[in-house]
């Protein structure tokens, strides 16, 4: 999968089936859903538009990722510049350089909420808790910034090679 601009994605709860799109597939470990990817054509309305805003290689750019993290959250309009500046400048560079990041990836939903979404392709969920991951969630920046978040949600995945319904 390439970051296009066509990209969409797709969230599906785990009580309904999902699309028969060709999309990537994430498996939610907390078994809440599905998350699919897909730069092609799809049919299904579920289907959601993305703005790529920023997709920078990891340290392990070259790795399998297993695991596929995404933070999805909205900010109030007037901390909006901060927040993209934190994101594009200290945040996400950061987390792309620890050990274990094979790409990190930033979109604004076209339409919809919550608005701007992170992923975070890993080679295993271990890395979130690693001291360097850590460190770069840790900077004054970062303190001044989370506070702001509302309509919150982190979800880790795993890559899911089942085939599609």
């Amino acid at each position: 999968m390439s970051v296009t601009e066509t990209l969409k994605t797709c969230w599906i709860p785990a009580s309904q089936a999902r699309p028969t799109d060709d999309a990537i597939w994430f498996l939610a470990l907390d078994g809440s859903g599905w998350r699919g990817y897909s730069d092609g054509p799809v049919a299904d309305p579920r289907w959601e538009a993305l703005v790529p805003l920023l997709a920078l290689p990891g340290a392990n750019a070259e790795a399998h990722a297993s695991h596929h993290y995404v933070v999805e959250t909205d900010v109030p309009p007037d901390a909006e510049s901060d927040f993209n500046a934190w994101y594009d400048q200290e945040h996400m560079p950061g987390l792309a350089r620890v050990a274990g990041t094979v790409r990190a990836m930033r979109f604004r939903r076209a339409r919809g909420h919550p608005v701007y979404m992170a992923c975070y392709d890993l080679v295993s969920p271990d890395v979130l808790g690693c001291e360097a991951w850590l460190a770069v969630r840790g900077t004054p920046w970062s303190s001044r910034v989370r506070p702001q978040f509302f309509n919150t949600r982190r979800t880790m995945h795993r890559l899911d090679q089942t085939p599609t319904p």
